[in-house]
């Protein structure tokens, strides 16, 4: 299944409220070829969180298993301190946060 840029922004709107709550998320965002609208068939959808507080790997996980789940299709969840260095301002240059 195909879907578009708006179908994933507000889809995560709507989960906004919900992964705040229980992920501990501050903010979240789409990057890659989501936020480029050049998504495929099979793209995954490459998001960029933030947290509230410090959370482990367990509920990470958690998290990014909840949004594949949700969204119907594989999601890469990262952190800003994940990020390498040299695709580290690209990416915070065309995220687009919910």
């Amino acid at each position: 299944m195909r879907y578009t840029r708006q179908d994933i922004l507000s889809s995560l709107k709507k989960l906004k409220g919900d992964v705040a709550r229980e992920y501990s998320v501050k903010t979240i965002g789409v990057f890659g070829s989501v936020a480029r609208d050049e998504q495929t068939g099979t793209s995954d959808i490459d998001l960029l969180v933030e947290f509230s507080k410090p959370v482990g790997f367990v509920t990470f996980m958690r998290l990014e298993n909840f949004l594949s789940e949700k969204l119907g299709t594989q999601v890469d969840l990262v952190t800003s301190d994940s990020l390498k260095p040299v695709i580290r301002q690209d990416i915070l240059a065309e995220v687009i946060y919910v």
